[in-house]
């Protein structure tokens, strides 16, 4: 079986393009985001998190094409090269909204009113930490002026708080076990596949996956597997399944189960 990932770096490059867009949402207040559980090491932080606002030279961006409104939220933790990543990222996937002039901006926003304004929000989230594995999510959402509805994406992030660097579904895999995984996750969810008329060939990896409480996750993009209306698709790979297939410093504990012996009846 041939195995393809479907990146959700793609979804990245689109924004620069599709930043002339996004929706427009109500502003959540700060809140202070902590994780529950204890650290084991000295060597390995315990992450805290705030929702931190990202302050832009303006509040719109305005070319030719038209203004773009944009509303960018950062976490900021007591790690500096997480913050600085989330940071950068944002400044990478959308340049323009860091300028701090717009061409043709009078003569863009004049064309607001025939036009509508565009919109563009990033949130960046923390989910959880599991020792040295801490999971982060990008919720970015575009929408075109006079457009049907707007487009969303989650993409996640998990760290490896030792080596500080992002971990790729190739990172925690096995060698060599793509294909095996693509097998194991099409039976896990076969059910759901068939009810889409996804066959086995036709499903691939996704590259955007997190850690649930159940399984490994995959993510796919809107369209990917299912209808704008059903939304991102889920797929769980159960732990029982992946533990052959993850590697040992990446697979989270597994609650420990005792075979009970059966005795023998006595007559």
């Amino acid at each position: 079986m041939k195995v393809k990932f479907k990146s959700s770096l793609v979804f990245s490059s689109l924004l620069s393009v599709m930043f002339i867009v996004t929706g427009c949402q109500e502003k959540p207040a700060p809140q202070q985001e902590t994780v529950s559980t204890e650290s084991k090491s000295s060597t390995i932080p315990l992450l805290q998190a705030q929702v931190e606002r990202v302050e832009l030279p303006k509040k719109q961006f305005c070319d030719e094409d038209g203004c773009t409104q944009y509303d960018f939220q950062t976490v900021k933790t007591n790690v500096s090269w997480i913050n600085d990543y989330f940071l950068e990222r944002i400044k990478k996937d959308v340049p323009s909204a860091f300028e701090t002039s717009s061409p043709n901006s009078h003569a863009a926003s004049e064309a607001v009113d025939i036009k509508g304004l565009n919109q563009s929000s990033i949130y960046i989230r923390f989910v959880s930490q599991q020792y040295n594995l801490a999971t982060f999510i990008i919720q970015s959402y575009t929408y075109s002026a006079g457009a049907a509805h707007g487009m969303y994406h989650n993409e996640y992030v998990t760290f490896d708080l030792n080596t500080q660097k992002r971990l790729a579904l190739t990172d925690i895999l096995k060698p060599n076990v793509e294909a095996k995984v693509a097998e194991q996750l099409y039976d896990a969810n076969a059910n759901w596949l068939t009810q889409h008329d996804i066959t086995r060939e036709k499903l691939q990896l996704s590259d955007n996956y997190y850690y649930g409480t159940k399984g490994l996750v995959f993510v796919y993009p809107l369209y990917e597997l299912a209808s704008y209306a059903e939304g991102m698709t889920e797929l769980t790979l159960p732990y029982a399944t992946a533990k052959d297939l993850i590697k040992t410093e990446y697979l989270p504990s597994l609650p420990q189960t005792e075979t009970i012996a059966e005795k023998p009846v006595t007559p």
